[in-house]
């Protein structure tokens, strides 16, 4: 069976190389097409200059149809075509407008041919027809139950979730990534090549590039021109899709200001991929934002001056959210499917995490990335999500529930009740078309003044950070040990009372091993510092005349013979100053230090303590010399 690998080209041939993996040999299979030729489309009719360009380019001029994207109007347009990329790029410059010129040579013929790659397909002569034994014939059945709403209220977005669906059913061939990196000691790895080729289907993009890029914009613009191609619809220009705008600053997410304090039983609610949901729910689209209706006027976007159309459905909107419903209702409730096996859910955990990656950056590439970029567009996105924050947390009020805390797609509501939550949920769902779920339960939460920063402990125990200094990776054993005994504590936190105690617990607790450092009651491998080297050893060695920790141990371990790097990795404990080489040294390699009394104790204390300051200072947990909970939530 044949997939469609690659296509290349050069500016001077007249010939397309199409590259497909042939899965009985294990090889790329090239075939050579030489009767498509490079064009792009001008208005109509060409002006003499223009034609004087075409003949001067041995061009021909052919007249095609194409829907305009914004008015939905058929037009017709002069299609100047020349027998090489070069010879068209030659000509392109006499042209009082253009559209489609940007798009690569190989990559208009796999659109206009309605080719996808990475899919299978069988050769007939010079033509290719997709095609796969394992084609699932009841992509209908199984879609019926999780896209039936789709199905009745939005036909041109269920048939893109089936395009979508059953390309990802096809088969996958078994590649050796040294086939594809050229590195003998690579094996084969399915995931990697089950989502290189998930994407490139998808995204519609040559599989190397799916397998190596992350240029999620080229991901999303391929799917633009895919569609629009296949529909008939003219591609428009960068400038007409920024609808008579520069590019400029875009209002972002909504925060709500914190309700300062501590609390028990906080339930945090997220809605399912935001602003995605809103490009979906509300029709946000290039053609759709102040479109030509004067009865779509007053459907006014909040806190903007555009409009959105009601009278159709925006190719961007449907692209989306045929997106983000394959995620959460197909490869989301796959990859915890117990009935399937467990390499099967691990592949549609990972292809749920790409779906997502590629929803979440459909905002982001109309801010200004050329060729998508729309301001009017992304302001409507950012618009749409902050009034669906600011309404939710209103329905949450008016129900009696006590939001504490809002940041861009997520609310925290305080002790609320199990019906309270589910009826906010329905109320959300009924009234603003989004799903609103419960994300994490937090037995304790604090909350400080400062926004996107506070601290939970889940009904399992384990300690969540945002926006505060966890324990850092590179930390000894020793401080990652106490932090983790005190988050233990608080892991049995239900109320006020139980919380006082805590307190009082987590401040002996690190009292205690304040006491063993300074009492030498330690093990030299819980003091050990693990680091990466950024810089080459040497260099800085000899560069730098305040040497950081993590070299100074370099240099020594150098001095010692041992052959140290870039990128290593170096352990080392903290020592009381002493002189090397002239300079003044303050730490020495596992390993070198000969005896306790060589501990910096001290440091070590310090170091304990201003990790776990910023975690525990706002719950007025004293460690030593720290502030009330009253003076940190009124910084």
């Amino acid at each position: 069976m044949l997939f469609l690998w690659d296509v290349d080209f050069t500016d001077t041939s007249r010939e397309i190389k199409l590259k497909f993996y042939d899965s009985s040999n294990r090889k790329l299979e090239q075939f050579s097409v030489s009767d498509y030729r490079p064009y792009f489309l001008a208005a109509h009719p060409l002006s003499k200059e223009e034609e004087e360009a075409v003949a001067n380019i041995q061009g021909e001029v052919e007249l095609v149809q194409r829907k305009n994207l914004f008015t939905n109007r058929m037009m017709t347009l002069s299609k100047v075509q020349a027998w090489t990329p070069m010879l068209l790029k030659k000509g392109l410059k006499h042209f009082r407008s253009a559209w489609e010129s940007e798009i690569q040579y190989g990559r208009s013929y796999v659109y206009d041919k309605g080719l996808t790659f990475g899919a299978p397909y069988k050769r007939e002569g010079n033509d290719f027809t997709i095609v796969d034994s394992n084609k699932p014939l009841k992509i209908r059945e199984e879609l019926s139950e999780p896209f039936a709403q789709e199905r009745k209220e939005s036909p041109l977005k269920y048939a893109q979730i089936r395009e979508w669906l059953s390309l990802c059913n096809y088969s996958i061939p078994k590649i050796d990534l040294a086939f594809i990196s050229g590195k003998k000691e690579q094996n084969e790895n399915s995931e990697q090549i089950y989502l290189g080729f998930l994407l490139a289907r998808i995204a519609n993009i040559p599989f190397p590039e799916a397998h190596k890029s992350r240029r999620v914009s080229d991901w999303i613009k391929s799917m633009i021109y895919t569609y629009l191609r296949r529909n008939q619809i003219l591609i428009p220009t960068s400038t007409e899709l920024r609808l008579g705008e520069k590019t400029h600053r875009i209002p972002g997410a909504l925060t709500l200001e914190p309700e300062a304090g501590i609390y028990f039983n906080t339930i945090v609610c997220d809605f399912e991929s935001l602003y995605p949901s809103c490009i979906d729910k509300y029709n946000l689209s290039y053609e759709t934002i102040d479109c030509q209706h004067k009865e779509c006027t007053q459907n006014k976007m909040p806190d903007t001056k555009h409009h959105i159309c009601t009278k159709r459905k925006g190719f961007y909107s449907l692209l989306i959210g045929a997106l983000k419903d394959l995620r959460i209702r197909w490869f989301k409730p796959l990859s915890s499917k117990k009935s399937i096996p467990a390499e099967e859910t691990r592949k549609a955990k990972a292809a749920s995490k790409l779906l997502k990656l590629i929803s979440v950056s459909s905002y982001g590439v109309t801010v200004r990335i050329h060729g998508v970029a729309c301001p009017p567009l992304a302001e409507s996105i950012t618009a749409c999500g902050r009034w669906v924050l600011q309404k939710t947390w209103k329905m949450a009020k008016e129900a009696g529930m006590h939001p504490t805390y809002g940041d861009t797609d997520s609310i925290f509501l305080n002790n609320p009740t199990t019906k309270q939550v589910q009826a906010l949920i329905n109320n959300v769902k009924e009234k603003l078309k989004l799903d609103l779920t419960i994300e994490q339960q937090y037995t304790l939460c604090v909350l400080p003044k400062a926004k996107k920063a506070y601290f939970g402990i889940t009904k399992d125990g384990i300690s969540d950070l945002k926006g505060l200094t966890a324990i850092k990776s590179n930390a000894p054993m020793l401080i990652q040990r106490v932090f983790q005994d005190c988050v233990k504590v608080l892991g049995h936190v239900r109320n006020m009372e139980q919380y006082l105690l805590a307190k009082k617990e987590i401040e002996a607790l690190v009292n205690a091993a304040i006491k063993k450092l300074r009492r030498h009651e330690v093990n030299f491998e819980d003091l050990v510092y693990s680091t990466r080297l950024y810089y080459d050893p040497n260099e800085r060695a000899i560069t730098t005349k305040i040497m950081p920790q993590p070299y100074q141990c370099a240099l020594q371990l150098i001095d010692a013979g041992e052959k140290v790097n870039r990128r290593d990795i170096v352990h080392f404990v903290k020592v009381k100053p002493f002189t090397y080489k002239g300079r003044s040294f303050t730490v020495k390699p596992f390993g070198h230090v000969k005896s306790v009394s060589e501990i910096n104790v001290e440091d070590y204390v310090r170091n304990l303590k201003t990790a776990l300051e910023q975690t525990f200072k706002p719950m007025d947990i004293q460690l030593e010399r720290m502030a009330k909970i009253t003076d940190w939530l009124e910084s």
